[in-house]
Order: C-alpha cells, then structure tokens, then sequence
C-alpha cells in the first residue's frame, strides 16, 4: 500500500467508498485524452493538467461548495493539479494516491494499466 499525504491525498480504496455512498464531490480527471481513451473512471470530468489553470473557473463551477478529487496516472500530476486549485482558493482539493494505476490495480482490474 502506498503511504499517503492525508492533508493532500486520498486512497483509492476511499475514493471507491465515496462514489459506492453517493457522496457528492468532483472526481477531476487531469491526464491526457489518449489516456482517458485507455481506461477511465466513471463519473470523471476531463480536464489535462497542462488546460487546468486556464480553466480553474469552470471547475470551480463545476464543483460548487463539493470536494474534489483529481487522478492522474500514478498521482504526481493530480498533486500538481491539487495546488494549482487550492492555490486559486480550493481548499477543499484532493489527489488521488497512486491515480488511475492503483485503481486497477486495487479497484477495478479491467481498467487497462500503461
């Protein structure tokens, strides 16, 4: 198991918790579109790192007072994502440890790994 950052990160394991409860919070998707065309969650808003800071407003719209989570490939690029939201206000931001490769690995195995 990963170790993780609680101010900063959130497990897989909790994030398949959350979208399992219903809970309401923004599941934010920051890889490339090829990427998101191999294996993605669903539910996830596309957004790719390098378009996030020109559209830090739309996804503050899209999230509302919710929580978000960002995912990458394996978590690196969602923490990136993390501090550019909160350091455009989010505070309620969240990556994804070990992004969309620790979800197959510990979630859903028909996701394809690369």
């Amino acid at each position: 198991m990963t170790r993780i950052n609680p101010d900063w990160e959130v497990s897989v394991s909790d994030v398949k918790a959350m979208l399992d409860s219903g809970a309401n919070f923004l599941l934010l998707d920051v890889r490339h579109p090829e990427e998101h065309a191999i294996g993605r969650i669903d539910g996830a808003h596309l957004i790719p790192l390098p378009d996030l800071p020109n559209r830090v407003d739309e996804i503050r719209e899209l999230a509302g007072d919710r929580h978000v989570v960002a995912h990458c490939h394996h978590g690196g690029r969602s923490l990136n994502a993390a501090a550019i939201l909160r350091q455009a206000g989010m505070m309620n931001c969240k990556s994804m440890a070990g992004g969309i490769d620790a979800w197959s690995v510990e979630i859903d195995p028909k996701i394809a790994r690369y």
